[in-house]
This record gives structure tokens, C-alpha cells and sequence, in this order.
């Protein structure tokens, strides 16, 4: 088994960068969700309330980040705001405090979305802890949902869509497939495995990261959009994953043990590295140090 694909979103919800390699930090792969849009009030936003964020390309320059949109000119974004403001910014429960850019770069999102919008960073100095259910004390996430890093296997995609192919091969939707990987904004995508077969992972080796294999990952409405497009388009693939990936069918034991309700739709797996300042590269070997008890 070996890494096929290593993808980074620096700007939560927008579009991800596809790298060669990354360095593995405590948040997770370096650059990746360290920046955040919200409201003046600091709520995030993300596709599930604003599915165009997925059309707004991010690219990484030696001194920060470039935005593209079309219609609109790209925009260049320091690494760091350079005003000092500070705002206690929330995703889902939890809040930490974050670094806002003021001016043209707020102004530009802001445009783009038709909607007022802050894009915040998230500083060295802030750390957001992961559930406490997985917390060994010093776990810590960027602006990412919950966990550093989301794994998932080409085998666990091909099946999803052999199912999706079986019940639309007549009907419009049939046209529309298969679905891309990027419908599940996976940082690591693993090449060699056989479908699921990460649900029985506990703790990996790529190349010299050791990475926690803690949760898997509920899915939600973010995968039912066309990330090219920037729009919902309809139900899929959370209808057919309903049919066969809720946790009381997957883990009918552990669901609640793993942090998950009974019928949460899952698909990939949550990780949390357990030594950062590794590196992995694509083509580094999967090496499984530990399985789940299923």
C-alpha cells in the first residue's frame, strides 16, 4: 500500500493544492486549514452554508498564499496579518483565538461570496484541542472540523462508486460519475488497499510519521457538492453511503466507544500524528503497526 495522493487546503472549505510532499506538524501538514473565513462575529463558514467557497483556488507563494476567483482579480495574502487585530473565533464547539486581516483581503472574500467576511489565521501561539475522548494532552488541530489529518483509500472511493454506477447507470445522474476523490477533501489518499480496509487501522507508519488512526469520519453535505462547479448536486453520495456506512452497521459494537452516533454516515478515517516533524512523500509505503479490534 502506498500514498497516491497528498492534499492540503490552506483556507478551510475553499479549494485544496495537490503536493508532492508535506511535513507532518502537531496541527497537521504544514499550510493545511491555518486559515479560516467567518462572520464579524467570528462563527465559520464553510460549504455547507456556502458551497461556492469550493470554486476559489488557492495557490502558496514564498511569502504567503495567491486567491483566484473567476471574475475577479488574484489577490496576495501575507503569511501574517500585519494590523495585530485578534478575534476569539468558533468552529462548531470549540474556540480559539485567531489573527484577522483587515482591508483589501477581507474586501475580496467578501465580494467574491457576497457576504461580509473576515479571513482569520490561526496563530503558533493559539492551540485548539481535538475531542477530548482522543486528547493524550497535547493533541491539537488547526481549523480543520475536529482532527489534523483525514485519510482515505482508492479502494473504499472505487467501491462507493460501483455502487453509484449499479444504481444510476440508466438515469442522468450516471453521466455525473465517478465521483473524484476531491467530493472528501482527503488529506492522504492511499493507493494498493482493499475497500474499508482502513476501518481496521489503529496506528500507521508513512515512511518515519507514525500517525493515530483515533475516529472515523461522519460525512455531511460538503461531499454532495460538485467542488468544481461550486453547487449542491442532489443527494449523493450520502444516500447510497446511508445503505451500507452508518456506524451501528460498520461497528455495531464500538460506534460509541469510536465517537459516533448511531447513524452517522462514515467514509475515511480521522488521524492524529504522533511525531511530528516527519515528512511523507508520495509513493511512501503504508506500514500498519496496529489494528483496530473490530
Amino acid at each position: 500500500m502506498k500514498v497516491s495522493e497528498i492534499n492540503i487546503y490552506p483556507i478551510k472549505s475553499l479549494a485544496g493544492i495537490p503536493l508532492e510532499s508535506a511535513i507532518v506538524e502537531r496541527r497537521g501538514l504544514r499550510f493545511d486549514r491555518r486559515w479560516m473565513l467567518t462572520d464579524k462575529e467570528g462563527l465559520f463558514f464553510t460549504q455547507r452554508e456556502v458551497p461556492a467557497m469550493a470554486t476559489i483556488a488557492v495557490g502558496l507563494t514564498e511569502g504567503g498564499l495567491v486567491v483566484s476567483a473567476n471574475g475577479f482579480e488574484d489577490i496576495q495574502i501575507p503569511f501574517e496579518p500585519d494590523l495585530g487585530e485578534r478575534l476569539q473565533v468558533r468552529v462548531w464547539r470549540s474556540e480559539v483565538l485567531a489573527e484577522v486581516y483587515r482591508g483589501a483581503v477581507s474586501e475580496w472574500f467578501s465580494d467574491v461570496l457576497r457576504r461580509n467576511c473576515k479571513l482569520v489565521r490561526m496563530p503558533e501561539y493559539a492551540e485548539r484541542h481535538v475531542s477530548e475522548r482522543f486528547d493524550r494532552g497535547d493533541d491539537i488541530v488547526s481549523f480543520a472540523d475536529g482532527y489534523p489529518l483525514l485519510l482515505i483509500g482508492e479502494g473504499s472511493l472505487a467501491e462507493l462508486n460501483e455502487r453509484l454506477q449499479g444504481r444510476y447507470h440508466s438515469e442522468e445522474y450516471g453521466e455525473k460519475l465517478p465521483l473524484p476523490m476531491n467530493r472528501f477533501r482527503p488529506n492522504i489518499v492511499v493507493q494498493g488497499s482493499d475497500p474499508f480496509e482502513e476501518d481496521g487501522w489503529a496506528r500507521i507508519k508513512v515512511r518515519e510519521a507514525i500517525f493515530r488512526v483515533v475516529k472515523p469520519c461522519a460525512r455531511c453535505v460538503v461531499t454532495t457538492v460538485d467542488q468544481k462547479r461550486g453547487e449542491f448536486d442532489g443527494k449523493e453520495p450520502l444516500k447510497t453511503l446511508a445503505g451500507f456506512r452508518m456506524a451501528k452497521d460498520v461497528f455495531p459494537d464500538k460506534f460509541e466507544e469510536l465517537g459516533q452516533t448511531a447513524n452517522a454516515v462514515l467514509f475515511g478515517e480521522n488521524l492524529i500524528p504522533d511525531n511530528p516533524g516527519a515528512s511523507v512523500r508520495i509513493g511512501d509505503e503504508i506500514e500498519i503497526l496496529e489494528s483496530r479490534r473490530l
